[in-house]
């Protein structure tokens, strides 16, 4: 009597198994991510509606006052940070740059050296990681103490649109503030570096001054300036999503501004990567 051969499904199953757990195991991140992009990005439409509401009806307003407050503690409690970390960076980037530019009799290059990379890269970078810690954590947990407040619903009772009252004013001023400090740390960097050079690396004073006027383009402080108002873009609408989206309590908040320092960072950097890539292709580096 012929052995019975076995079911196709029993033959499929051992293998298909561990291949359907290994594809929910990547698939699951993937669907999250899509699902947070998505609902920050619709955040972000509907301040933008919002902001375009203000300002082609006189009788829709978002509150300048609560702008004006946000930029105070957005923008100006962050400049002695700002100054202190560029400040620090220009005079790293002297002592480091200054050894092996002296071995080919090139140490005064050191200003070109920090122009560049100040105003096209760090600058940036710097200031939207220091405001990341500042204020982004700051709004993620302001939002998320309100939603587990309920001053949300609250809000909502009284027909007032929480996107146009919170997030429009406190997403305008991390646009605004994060472009200010990014040309203050550009400026502080600019001035260390050349402290740095000019007491501790002998270069001459109106040497340093030519180099770096002559090496910095119109182009270097526009694409600075650019990275500063998406990345600054980037945080107000991270933190406003995770604070809005704070679910468990005193144990969400926590959570919540934790992922939004995460989150803003990995994005920025994200972004900072496809704009170099994308300024690299149109020959502005």
């Amino acid at each position: 009597m012929s052995a019975q051969t076995p079911e196709p499904d029993a033959q499929v199953q051992p293998t298909a198994q561990p291949l359907r757990h290994a594809l929910t195991a990547l698939g699951s991140p993937v669907v999250r991510s899509l699902e947070y992009t998505g609902a920050a990005t619709l955040l972000l439409a509907n301040t933008v509606h919002w902001v375009w509401r203000s300002l082609v009806k006189r009788e829709v307003r978002f509150g300048r006052p609560a702008l004006y407050s946000q930029m105070i503690r957005l923008g100006v409690r962050a400049i002695g940070v700002i100054t202190l970390v560029s400040g620090c960076i220009g005079l790293i980037l002297a002592l480091q740059m200054a050894p092996p530019l002296e071995d080919f009799g090139q140490v005064q290059t050191v200003a070109n050296i920090i122009a560049v990379a100040v105003f096209r890269e760090l600058g940036p970078l710097i200031s939207a990681i220091v405001l990341t810690g500042i204020g982004g954590a700051a709004i993620a947990a302001e939002l998320g103490t309100m939603v587990v407040g309920e001053e949300i619903e609250a809000l909502e009772v009284h027909a007032l649109n929480p996107i146009r009252f919170l997030v429009v004013p406190r997403l305008l001023a991390a646009v605004i503030c994060l472009i200010v400090l990014c040309v203050i740390g550009d400026l502080t960097a600019i001035a260390s570096g050349w402290w740095m050079g000019v007491t501790v690396l002998d270069i001459p004073s109106r040497i340093y001054i030519d180099n770096t006027i002559e090496q910095l383009k119109i182009a270097d402080f526009l694409t600075g300036v650019c990275k500063a108002g998406v990345f600054g873009l980037l945080i107000g609408m991270i933190s406003c999503y995770n604070g809005l989206s704070v679910t468990g309590g005193a144990a969400g908040v926590g959570r919540a501004t934790t992922n939004t320092v995460v989150h803003s960072i990995v994005s920025i950097i994200f972004a900072d990567l496809i704009f170099t890539a994308v300024f690299f292709r149109l020959g502005w580096t």
